[in-house]
C-alpha cells in the first residue's frame, strides 16, 4: 500500500494560490486577476482536458506529496493551506474536485465544507482525516461529502476513488443530510460506536439515506446492533421527531401479528372487543422497524408487500382503506437471499425490502472496535446500576479481546455487566469473567455434548443472578419479552432468583 508518507516522486509543476495574497475571501478584482495569473499551468499532457482539483490541508508535507501524486496522474492541481485559502481558491480557480483536511487551525474542513455547499454544491468534495469517528464520519456523508479516508492516505485507493468519481460525476448529487439531532440520548456517538472499516461504511450509509424514505434492509447476526442502526437512521433524519416502532415479528402468533400492524376492527375476530390502530398507522410519518422480517409467514408476506407497493392498508375486518406514511426499516439473521432461493421467501418483497442494504458485522470481525465497545458499554452499565466499576485489568482485556463472542455486542454487554456486579473494587479481574471466555476461540475447550436447552438454562440463571432477579432488566438483556422470560423460568428452575416488582 502506497501512503502519504512513503510517496516519494519528483516535483511537478502545479498551481499553487499565493498564500501571502489571501487575506480576505472577496478579493478585488485585480488581486483576483493576479491568483489567477499565478495559478495558471499548460494542460498536463497525460489529459487532453486535466481535471481541476483544490487540495488543503495545514501539513505542508502532505499537501506537497499529494500535489506532486495527483499532478502526475493527469489533475491540474491548486493548494491551499488553511480552509479561508481554500474558500478564495475555490472562487479563484473553481476547481471540480475538492480534497481536504478536516482538522486544520481556524475553520475546520467540515465548516469549509458547508459554506461552499451554498455556492458552488457542484464540487465534489473528499474529505480527509486522522479522526475516524462515527460522528465526524456521518457528518462529514450529510453535508454532501463525495467520499471520506482517513490518514495516512493510501494513494492507490485515492486514485480508485477519483476515477470512481470522474467516471460518474454526471450522476453525482450532492448529500445535503442529517442535522445533528437536539436529543442527547440519540446523538450519533451514543447509538453506534466502533472506528473499524466496517463501522465506517455503515456511518456513511446512514449519513445517505436519512434524508429519504426509502427502505432499508439490515443483515446481521443477532447481538450486532441492527436496531440501534435503525434507530440511527431514524433519530438523525428530518422525521426524528415522529415516532420509531419496533416490532418483533417473532414474539407474536400470526394472527396477531397481523393485528398488531395493521389494526383491527371491533368484532373481527374472538377477542377484538373494539377498534385497535395498528403499528402502521400509529408511527405516521415515522418509522417502523420490522425485527426478524425473515420469520413471518407467507400470508403476511403478501399483505406487507401491498403496504410497501402502494402505500396504503386496511385494518383486519375493515373497509376503509388507510395511507402508510411510514419509512419501513427490516432486520434478519437470516441470509434472506438464500431464502428467497429455497423458496421460503418471496422474491417480489426481498427486493422491495433490499432497496437500501445494510450489513452489520459481527464482533469478531471487529475486533479493534472491542476496547471502544467496553469503555462506552461501561459507562452505560455503571449508569444502569449505580456502580463505579470503569477499569479493567490487564489480564481480563486480553481475554475479552482474545474471545470469539459468537453472541455479539449483546454478549459482550452481559459479560461485562455480570463482571461489573461481582467486582470487589473498581477493576474488572480476570476472575470474575464467565467460564466460557476462559477458552476462548479454542474449539476443543467446548463442551459440544451440552443441549441448548441446557446452555439456555445456564444464561438464563447468570443474567437473573447479574441483575439480582430484576425480571424486567433481565427480559431486556436477554432480548426476549417479560412474558417469554416467565414461560421460561418454571423450566430453568430459577424462580428462586426472581424479586418482586
Amino acid at each position: 500500500m502506497t501512503t502519504v508518507e512513503d510517496e516519494r516522486v519528483a516535483p511537478a509543476a502545479s498551481k499553487v494560490i499565493d498564500h501571502a495574497s489571501l487575506t480576505t475571501l472577496t478579493p478585488d478584482p485585480a488581486e483576483r486577476a493576479r491568483a489567477a495569473e499565478h495559478a495558471r499551468l499548460p494542460d498536463h499532457p497525460i489529459r487532453a482536458a486535466a481535471r481541476r482539483i483544490l487540495v488543503i490541508d495545514d501539513d505542508a508535507t502532505a499537501r506537497r506529496t499529494l500535489e506532486r501524486f495527483l499532478t502526475r496522474e493527469g489533475f491540474s492541481v491548486t493548494t491551499a493551506a488553511n480552509a479561508n485559502e481554500g474558500l478564495l481558491a475555490v472562487q479563484v480557480d473553481q476547481p471540480e474536485i475538492i480534497l481536504s483536511d478536516i482538522y486544520m487551525p481556524g475553520m475546520s474542513g467540515l465548516e469549509m465544507q458547508a459554506k461552499i455547499q451554498e455556492f458552488a454544491p457542484h464540487i465534489n468534495i473528499l474529505l480527509m482525516t486522522g479522526q475516524d469517528d462515527m460522528p465526524t464520519t456521518v457528518k462529514a456523508m450529510q453535508q454532501g461529502a463525495y467520499d471520506y479516508m482517513t490518514k495516512p492516505i493510501d494513494l492507490e485507493r485515492l486514485k480508485k476513488i477519483l476515477n470512481r468519481l470522474i467516471e460518474t460525476q454526471q450522476l453525482s448529487e450532492q448529500l445535503d443530510l442529517l442535522k445533528e439531532t437536539d436529543r442527547e440520548e440519540y446523538k450519533l456517538e451514543n447509538i453506534l460506536v466502533g472506528r473499524s472499516p466496517q463501522m465506517i461504511e455503515i456511518y456513511k450509509t446512514i449519513g445517505s439515506v436519512t434524508r429519504s424514505r426509502v427502505t432499508v434492509l439490515i443483515e446481521g447476526e443477532s447481538g450486532t446492533g441492527k436496531e440501534l442502526i435503525a434507530r440511527a437512521i431514524h433519530f438523525n433524519s428530518p422525521w426524528k421527531d415522529e415516532p420509531f416502532i419496533a416490532v418483533n415479528c417473532t414474539a407474536l402468533a400470526e394472527t396477531l401479528l397481523e393485528s398488531e400492524l395493521f389494526g383491527h376492527m371491533k368484532g373481527s375476530f374472538t377477542g377484538a372487543t373494539g377498534d385497535k390502530r395498528g403499528k402502521f398507522e400509529l408511527a405516521r410519518s415515522g418509522t417502523i422497524f420490522l425485527d426478524e422480517i425473515g420469520e413471518i409467514s407467507h400470508t403476511l408476506q403478501v399483505k406487507l408487500l401491498r403496504v410497501l407497493q402502494e402505500r396504503e392498508f386496511e385494518r383486519v375486518g375493515g373497509e376503509k382503506t388507510l395511507p402508510m406514511n411510514a419509512r419501513i426499516i427490516a432486520a434478519t439473521n437470516r441470509d434472506l437471499k438464500k431464502e428467497v432461493d429455497e423458496g421460503r421467501f418471496r422474491e417480489d418483497l426481498y427486493y422491495r425490502l433490499n432497496v437500501v442494504s445494510i450489513k452489520a458485522p459481527p464482533l469478531r470481525e471487529r475486533k479493534e472496535d472491542i476496547p471502544i465497545l467496553v469503555t462506552n458499554l461501561l459507562r452505560r452499565i455503571n449508569e444502569e446500576l449505580h456502580t463505579k466499576v470503569y477499569k479493567v485489568s490487564a489480564q481480563a482485556s486480553e481475554r475479552i479481546q482474545k474471545h470469539y463472542w459468537s453472541g455479539n455486542v449483546r454478549e459482550l454487554e452481559n459479560v461485562l455487566t455480570r463482571a461489573v456486579v461481582l467486582s470487589k473494587s473498581d477493576v474488572i479481574e480476570e476472575s470474575v469473567l464467565p467460564h466460557a471466555a476462559e477458552h476462548a476461540g479454542a474449539v476443543h475447550a467446548y463442551d459440544w455434548n451440552r443441549s441448548l436447552a441446557d446452555i439456555e438454562r445456564e444464561h438464563i440463571g447468570r443474567v437473573l443472578e447479574a441483575v439480582h432477579g430484576n425480571r424486567t432488566e433481565a427480559a431486556r438483556i436477554l432480548g426476549i419479552s417479560k412474558p417469554t422470560l416467565y414461560a421460561k423460568l418454571p423450566a430453568t428452575k430459577h424462580e428462586d432468583k426472581v424479586v418482586p416488582e
